[in-house]
């Protein structure tokens, strides 16, 4: 083993470590406790039922047989068939049930971790790849349906057949019962080394997993694919495919191959056990030992019946071990730290108490991991019904500030207040309900133009959804579209431009009705004539409501009541567009340069 598998198999213990436990994976299952008692009482009786079969056996044969006894012999066969027929329904309704148990601890778990990742923070997902949080939520999740649907069921009835068998070899021989236990500490010692050895590398093939899923995300979309062919470069986008798809086949290999001679000795020694014992039978029945042939016969079956559920156990164990690598990767994600939260006595304040009032407080705020602030001393007061502009250069700290005022951060130092209140005591529905958002790079579901705008409101008429589209000023563009508002948009709304899309988004966020507007670069992709229409209509849409547009393109604000200048996160200048141009400063600057 060399170095750098040495690291990373402590590497992955550590997680495992920090990360997993027994009593955590126990938990999953906790809230069945009811149902589990069923499918356990189940498979008890069903062992207990099994039990019989051996010494109905030693009765055909040192009995029945013998002494030619149809009767008795007819009436142990039935007993034979019958125990047989009652084990197939008990298994059958044990295995319906676990089956319904473990799919409903799947459901738990995926829904627990997808509720999770939407409260992390968004420093989470700017330093995560999307295909990687996908392959946690499907591969990793998915790869731990067969222990809680499968293997919970087949390590509860196996353990109890292993059980159940073993109390009826030491009722039949003890001596014969003694000497087949001797196989079952050595075969758990080899099975624990293989599944220690195969843990790690499941690890090391997930987080590979989770690579091939975020280069298929990444190269595949309309984006990744535009961009390879008109750079050329979709035969690298294949070899690098190639090398993290080899990289994923060797670890495969690895990860079932590891260990494989140790699991073999482990069949050896189960495969010679009948063989060792009728010898020793053989031996005892020739001493005089007070045996017979039924008895050793019985013994046999019950041995069969031990070995195989034997074996199903020592593959479960392994099993288990390589399965510990899938819980730490999700239970890693689910102890990642949600750092914006609702505050138990949080603020509600109903849609006519709004009255968009917005106030920034010597806000200060620094990036996990950055040694600068990215906004200092920042103080702004928005009268409700006000529009203010906020402008710099690129690297200024205008969308930050936007992230702040959505509370998509928490500021460092000082406060945000939304009428009067700080975001951070104002229940997260109050805060969505006071403040619509639209991005510059707004975001479409692959869905219908309609659905993506019920997505704001899910009771909107269609009148509302025109209403909405026509203040956007994209309506005309949509009633000219062969399905109308039943067009689907594609994936991440490719279907539409740069300005249809950031329409729609506008559009979205009209239906809301918000009492605040915060227009991130809102109107970045829209043609001159275009922009204009939706000067006007925004003018119409602000009156009475507070608007912050954070804007590169200073045609767009020169009608706000207040327009605040930005540099390396401290405001340098404020005042209306006129005052600001009279200054001849940064903004006059800024102006004069076309921007």
């Amino acid at each position: 083993m060399n170095e750098s598998e040495t690291t990373k198999i402590n590497a992955y213990r550590e997680l495992a470590a920090k990360h997993v436990s027994a009593g955590r994976i126990i938990a999953l299952f906790t809230p069945y406790t009811r149902q589990i008692a069923w499918v356990v009482s189940l498979l008890l009786v069903s062992s207990a039922i099994g039990m019989a079969s051996p010494f109905m056996l030693r009765a055909i044969i040192d009995e029945a047989l013998p002494q030619a006894n149809i009767t008795l012999l007819m009436y142990l066969a039935g007993g034979l068939i019958g125990i047989a027929a009652l084990s197939a329904v008990l298994n059958t309704l044990q295995i319906v049930m676990s089956t319904k148990i473990g799919q409903s601890i799947m459901h738990d778990l995926r829904v627990r971790l997808y509720s999770h990742l939407q409260s992390l923070p968004l420093s989470f997902f700017a330093a995560t790849r999307s295909g990687e949080i996908q392959s946690r939520i499907a591969s990793d999740i998915g790869g731990l349906q067969a222990l809680v649907t499968n293997t919970a069921n087949e390590l509860a009835r196996n353990t109890s057949i292993v059980v159940m068998t073993a109390i009826a070899m030491f009722v039949l021989d003890w001596r014969l019962a003694l000497f087949s236990m001797i196989v079952v500490p050595c075969s758990i010692l080899l099975s624990d080394r293989v599944g220690k050895l195969r843990e790690s590398l499941t690890h090391e093939q997930q987080v590979r997993l989770g690579d091939m899923s975020a280069a298929v995300q990444e190269s595949l979309s309309i984006a990744g694919i535009i961009l390879a062919r008109t750079m050329g470069r979709a035969e690298h986008l294949i070899r690098r495919f190639s090398r993290t798809s080899q990289d994923v086949a060797k670890l495969e290999v690895r990860s079932h191959t590891t260990g494989e001679w140790q699991w073999q000795l482990i069949y050896l020694m189960l495969a010679m056990l009948p063989a060792l014992t009728l010898l020793l039978g053989g031996l005892l029945l020739n001493s005089g030992a007070p045996a017979t042939i039924g008895t050793l016969v019985a013994m046999i079956a019950l041995q069969e019946q031990l070995l195989w559920p034997l074996e199903q156990l020592l593959v479960i164990g392994r099993e288990m071990r390589t399965t510990r690598a899938l819980f730490a990767r999700v239970f890693e994600y689910l102890d990642k730290p949600v750092e914006i939260v609702e505050s138990p006595d949080a603020v509600h304040f109903g849609r006519p108490q709004m009255r968009g009032a917005v106030r920034v407080e010597n806000v200060q705020f620094t990036y996990p991991g950055a040694l600068q602030p990215t906004l200092s001393d920042i103080s702004i007061n928005i009268p409700a019904g006000s529009s203010v502009a906020i402008v710099g250069t690129t690297g200024s700290g205008k969308t930050t500030l936007g992230y702040l005022l959505a509370r998509l951060y928490d500021a460092d130092r000082g406060a945000i207040r939304y009428d009067g209140v700080d975001v951070r005591d104002l229940s997260f529905e109050t805060l969505t309900d006071m403040l619509g958002v639209v991005t510059q790079e707004p975001y479409l579901l692959y869905a219908s133009v309609a659905e993506n705008l019920r997505f704001a409101k899910p009771d909107a008429t269609d009148e509302e959804l025109i209403e909405a589209a026509r203040i956007a000023q994209i309506h005309d563009s949509l009633a000219a579209l062969p399905d109308g508002y039943d067009t689907l948009v594609g994936d991440r709304g490719y279907r539409f431009s740069g300005g249809e899309k950031q329409r729609l988004a506008l559009a979205r966020t009209i239906l809301r009705n918000p009492p605040v507007l915060l227009l991130d670069e809102a109107t970045s992709a829209l043609d001159t004539k275009t922009e204009r229409a939706m000067e006007s209509a925004l003018a119409n849409l602000s009156k009475g409501r507070t608007t912050i547009t954070i804007a590169h393109r200073l045609s767009t604000i020169r009608r706000a009541d207040q327009i605040v200048v930005l540099q390396r996160g401290r405001i340098v200048e404020v005042g209306t567009h006129e005052e600001l141009t009279s200054i001849n400063g940064i903004y006059a600057a800024l102006v004069k340069s076309g921007t």
